[in-house]
């Protein structure tokens, strides 16, 4: 009899020794899921650093609300936002509008108004940590983006990883100069989109601007398209996103989302 309770104890701890082993490969099992998809989730979102207006002597930057808008659809959604700029450090900001009520909530998220103020520098960049990248515009970013290779090289990369690229307003002048690892423009033969002719005429800067961007695009083989000036405006090709002008920010940012989703990134 007490061998039978002696042989029955030990079945009894045996099984519970091999429940606990099994629950632990689950935890760590589940850990290391987690940790995979922390890696995925993460945007790099471009910012220019030139901070004056051509020759004009006014003052000009990222805009605010290129960055708040798609930040805080993607945020919500779960995903971890770094910030790059040409010079690393603190880009200049332009239509600093704090009575927009996104432009207000970024502004003063403590966790990213200390990154986008300690914007990382294009070296330091880790293309594989990405699963999209954005350009967000401003007039800035017709100075110095189309010309940083180093941020062309990430974009590049990232892209040809199966990511998504984005852009609005000004932020797709950073695009033209991309070239595939095939030799060819990441623009030519697909729909693309930002700030139009007309609403450079409109804001009286076709004679400040070093090109105009609609132009550009076309020039590069991009297919433009555009709607009336300073209307939402959306245009999707695959994995390449870009919006208009300001008021596109927010739906570029939820183009940039549903691309994600679908790619279960």
């Amino acid at each position: 009899m007490n061998k039978l309770i002696n042989t029955l104890c030990c079945l009894i701890c045996f099984i519970a020794f091999t429940s606990c082993v099994s629950q632990r490969s689950k935890q760590q099992t589940i850990s290391l899921q987690t940790e995979k998809q922390v890696v995925k989730k993460k945007i790099l979102f471009v910012v220019t650093s030139h901070g004056i207006k051509g020759n004009t002597g006014k003052k000009t930057g990222y805009y605010l609300g290129e960055v708040s808008h798609p930040w805080e659809v993607l945020v919500e959604a779960g995903y971890e936002i770094d910030f790059v700029s040409p010079k690393g450090g603190n880009p200049p900001v332009d239509a600093f509008d704090l009575t927009d009520s996104v432009n207000k909530k970024f502004w003063e998220d403590a966790y990213y108004h200390k990154k986008i103020s300690n914007s990382l520098k294009p070296v330091d960049v880790k293309p594989q940590d990405y699963a999209a990248i954005y350009f967000a515009g401003g007039h800035g970013a017709m100075w110095d983006l189309p010309n940083d290779t180093t941020i062309a090289g990430i974009v590049a990369k990232v892209y040809e990883q199966d990511g998504v690229v984005a852009g609005v307003c000004h932020g797709p002048a950073g695009l033209l100069n991309i070239r595939l690892g095939n030799g060819k423009y990441l623009i030519e033969g697909k729909k693309v989109n930002g700030f139009s002719n007309q609403e450079e005429e409109i804001v009286k800067l076709t004679a400040v601007v070093p090109f105009l961007l609609e132009d550009k695009l076309k020039e590069r083989g991009g297919i433009y398209e555009k709607t009336e000036p300073f209307q939402s405006h959306v245009v999707v090709d695959g994995r390449l996103i870009t919006g208009q002008n300001p008021q596109s920010a927010k739906a570029v940012g939820e183009a940039i989302l549903l691309q994600l989703k679908s790619k279960n990134r």
